[in-house]
């Protein structure tokens, strides 16, 4: 019975010496790289907790994520391990597996709620199942633990964006910026928010701090012609988009406003050149449209002028008031005022804000029409709309409203 014993014994160690030599081979082929032939040798040996994890690392250092997950998960078959266990929520992620990363992650929170790593991944995949409450409540714990983190104020502030908390996410991003002022993604969050609440100042602050960071940020660059444009700095704004079209050229943003701009230069031809480019790149672009219509207007290039309204009153799917105001002035160029106030009438309806016009089709059709009762009634209604707007259209259009019943009293006929 003693020498069975033995024996069993001995046997056991022969395998576990041999094993061990095994597994000494197999990390030698894994030191210089040669990792199929590891590979090969692990997967021919019995399944164990230790061939299966070393398995799974090797498919996860050449990121064959499903395939380290299964071998993890094999692992942990044999044995309850921990570290495996952070390793497998780790390869499920990079899989794009979360939800069951996140079961993973959960369980072993349960266990050890003091891992701020495994905490802080997990709340990053609760925001993108979008559960932001979830993401929130961790993240706070977060802080608490550590407030020197800046990612983890930053990513407090994103679960606050999807929760429609828009000034506790503008703290959240300051808070971040505060512990690392060079947290560009906290820096671009703000100059973004900013803009959105109106505050000029702090979004041209944070705007250029960031183009200090990455002086070829597509969407800061933005921002900043934006405002330039809005500030009437039209030179300014012309040498950042240039810039911008040689970083990302054809760009339909790019094209667009430097259309616009130009326009604004009265550099017609190149206005042009880029109104025409933003339409090719977006034929559905009507604004584009409506701009190259009113400079072929300015230019007296009646045909060009009266294709490009149509186009921008067709393409449209906004209010289109602007194509039909267009193509009104082009009817007047072209002496038919009738079809003149149909546009207008168009463009009325389209956008019942448009005060311009409705004070052309008042005055239009004061002129047009022997009833100056049409007039009339439109220049009422002008006034009862957008009174004290424009004080020098107000004058005229209560002059005229009292040319007109004065002359209908001295017919006789007293109108209202």
């Amino acid at each position: 019975m003693i020498r069975k014993s033995v024996l069993i014994v001995f046997t056991l160690m022969i395998f576990h010496v041999k094993a061990q030599e095994e597994f000494k081979s197999i990390d030698k082929l894994i030191d210089v790289g040669r990792y199929h032939t590891a590979l090969t040798e692990l997967k021919s040996l019995s399944p164990t907790f230790k061939s299966s994890y070393k398995i799974a690392i090797l498919y996860d250092a050449i990121d064959n994520h499903k395939e380290a997950a299964n071998y993890f998960k094999q692992a942990l078959t044999f044995k309850d391990d921990y570290k495996t266990k952070v390793k497998l929520g780790k390869s499920l992620r990079k899989d794009k597996k979360i939800t069951e990363a996140i079961h993973v992650y959960e369980d072993i929170l349960k266990t050890d709620p003091e891992n701020l790593l495994v905490k802080y991944a997990l709340s990053k995949m609760y925001l993108q199942k979008g559960e932001a409450k979830k993401a929130k409540g961790l993240l706070q714990k977060l802080i608490k633990e550590d407030q020197n983190n800046a990612n983890f104020h930053y990513q407090l502030g994103i679960a606050n964006t999807a929760l429609g908390k828009k000034y506790k996410r503008v703290d959240n991003f300051l808070d971040a910026y505060n512990v690392d002022a060079q947290h560009f993604n906290a820096i671009e969050k703000l100059a973004r928010a900013f803009t959105k609440l109106r505050d000029k100042d702090s979004a041209s602050i944070f705007i250029n701090k960031g183009l200090a960071l990455r002086p070829n940020h597509l969407n800061l660059n933005k921002l900043k012609i934006n405002r330039l444009f809005l500030d009437k700095k039209y030179n300014e704004s012309l040498l950042l988009l240039k810039n911008l079209d040689s970083i990302a050229p054809n760009e339909h943003y790019t094209n667009s406003m430097l259309g616009k701009t130009y326009l604004k230069l009265e550099q017609y031809d190149n206005a042009k050149k880029h109104f025409h480019k933003a339409t090719k790149i977006n034929n559905e672009d009507f604004k584009s449209y409506i701009y190259l219509g009113e400079i072929y207007l300015k230019q007296k290039e009646i045909k060009s002028a009266m294709y490009n309204f149509a186009m921008g009153s067709y393409m449209g799917k906004e209010k289109r008031d602007k194509a039909h105001t267009g193509l009104a002035k082009v009817y007047l160029e072209m002496k038919l005022p009738n079809r003149a106030i149909e546009e207008y009438k168009i463009a009325v309806t389209e956008n019942a804000n448009n005060y311009k016009a409705l004070y052309e089709l008042a005055k239009l059709s004061d002129n047009y029409y022997k009833d100056k009762k049409i007039g009339l009634r439109l220049y009422k209604r002008y006034l009862d709309r957008f009174e004290n707007k424009v004080p020098e259209i107000d004058a005229f259009v209560k002059k005229r409203i009292k040319e007109i019943k004065k002359s209908y009293f001295l017919k006789g006929e007293i109108v209202e």
